[in-house]
């Protein structure tokens, strides 16, 4: 069937989940465009619709099954409009499902795992020409190698930082995870590779790189000397990269946070003070039980020695309540654990099995109810110390890196460098600037500054297209 419109075939992504996801997204997105297709905001008006599925929160696939509910509406609309809407399902629920998404929703046309975006744009065309296709293999070639760069424009659009994947996968096999499943072994893009595409996003004018991975301080990518290279290594190469102001990686395994790494925290001024550590426990029988490979001394040890090399650094973390067999005891500990850290911000969670994971076989499941009143207790506590650091911010100069408008007119909405969003007056004109702030109060999710001089216009100059000043219309992302 073809489309009663001409011009080019317009896409939409739907990203859910981690930044990994974002990436993933904007990547297909790049690769799709070598194909003519353009992004949309409104999925109603696609002819390629994207769900990019994240495994990691509670009842994914259901969410995921209960959307292409409400996309199939959406394709037959567009039958009887003469339109053929092709409907993909990417991402790790993707891989974990399978051909059990097409059985249980016919609307779906391709189901794609997340080491095949490369081939997009041929397994559409075979979907669309000889009917379902299914493709969650893990390939041989490196997908990276054949990934499209975007454009100059395209990176603009979409703002003044941006991520990299640097490694991708996890062999640490955690007994309540699908990522070893779903993404597969960890494996560690080259310098070389990571260099080029971080010199690209600078010649745009991207001033902050976010390096992200399952396990990104795991990498160890090979150098152009021959050997391979640590995290540290390669983010002290990053910063001698002209136009690069801010460099972060995110997430990190306290097994894999060495030396080397905690050292930059100290000594390499392009790395912010901020880092997300996930410790998921408090006890150290229910970490032995995760086969999370560490214990809260050891993750107490790690904290101290990055707080002695930054001492404003901003820590954050993931947990899981009601893990198979924890105790009330053991949930206390973990509220000793926030406590003792004092951490700038969390994300919490009830455990829910994910089938195949070993964890998921337990017959120590914790009562649902038990699970809900913990989570509540922990997250109380995770935003009274949150709050609290916000609050030690207010009356600081801090440097904020204005990123896109806010809400209301003449706001802008930047990142501090322990990644608070601020809001400050500002013209439009300095989207991409760093700027000097005094933060003046805080919000539920956000602080408030002044602005200490008015930006110049040309202090940002990749960002002065009045074309690019606007919001990205096009991937719909979701936080981690």
């Amino acid at each position: 069937m073809s489309s009663v419109t001409s011009g080019p075939r317009k896409l939409y992504v739907k990203s859910y989940g981690c930044q990994m996801n974002v990436y993933d997204s904007q990547r297909m997105a790049d690769v799709l465009a070598r194909e003519g297709y353009v992004e949309t905001a409104a999925p109603d008006d696609a002819d390629l619709l994207v769900l990019n599925t994240c495994h990691i929160r509670e009842k994914a696939a259901e969410k995921v099954y209960s959307e292409l509910g409400r996309l199939r509406v959406l394709k037959a609309a567009a039958a009887r409009d003469g339109r053929r809407l092709t409907v993909a399902v990417a991402g790790c629920v993707a891989q974990a499902e399978g051909e059990e998404i097409i059985r249980r929703a016919p609307v779906v046309d391709l189901v794609v795992g997340p080491q095949s975006y490369h081939r997009l744009p041929d397994l559409v065309a075979r979907a669309e020409r000889d009917g379902r296709v299914v493709d969650t293999e893990f390939p041989a070639d490196d997908k990276f190698d054949h990934l499209a760069a975007p454009t100059s424009a395209a990176t603009r659009a979409r703002g003044a930082a941006a991520f990299v994947t640097v490694q991708e996968g996890c062999d640490k096999f955690c007994t309540f995870c699908v990522v070893p499943y779903t993404r597969g072994a960890e494996f560690s893009r080259p310098v070389q590779k990571i260099v080029a595409e971080v010199e690209r996003l600078a010649d745009a004018g991207v001033r902050e790189i976010r390096l992200i991975g399952q396990n990104v301080n795991a990498w160890h990518g090979d150098g152009p000397d021959g050997r391979a290279w640590t995290l540290a290594r390669l983010l002290y190469r990053l910063a001698e990269i002209p136009g690069v102001a801010r460099l972060r990686y995110t997430t990190s395994h306290p097994r894999d946070m060495d030396a080397d790494l905690i050292a930059a925290h100290g000594n390499l001024p392009a790395l912010m003070p901020q880092l997300h550590l996930p410790v998921q426990s408090g006890a150290d029988r229910v970490l032995a039980a995760m086969n999370r490979r560490h214990d809260c001394a050891g993750y107490l040890d790690v904290i101290a020695r990055l707080k002695a090399a930054r001492p404003d650094i901003a820590l954050s973390s993931d947990f899981i309540v009601g893990f198979p067999g924890e105790t009330e005891a053991e949930f206390r500990d973990t509220l000793a654990l926030v406590d003792a850290v004092g951490f700038a911000g969390a994300y919490s969670f009830k455990y829910s099995p994910r089938p195949g994971t070993p964890a998921a076989d337990s017959d120590a499941q914790v009562p649902e109810a038990e699970k809900t009143e913990r989570l509540a207790r922990l997250q109380a506590r995770i935003d009274h110390h949150a709050g609290a650091f916000n609050a030690a911010t207010v009356g600081r100069t801090a440097e904020i890196l204005l990123e896109h408008p806010g809400k209301h007119a003449g706001q802008m909405v930047g990142r501090s460098p322990w990644m608070q969003a601020v809001q400050v007056m500002a013209p439009t004109s300095s989207r991409g600037q760093i700027v000097s702030v005094r933060i003046s109060g805080t919000g539920t999710n956000s602080l408030y500054g002044t602005l200490l001089a008015t930006p110049r216009p040309d202090d940002a100059a990749p960002w002065q297209d009045d074309s690019l000043r606007s919001e990205p219309v096009c991937v719909a992302g979701a936080g981690p």
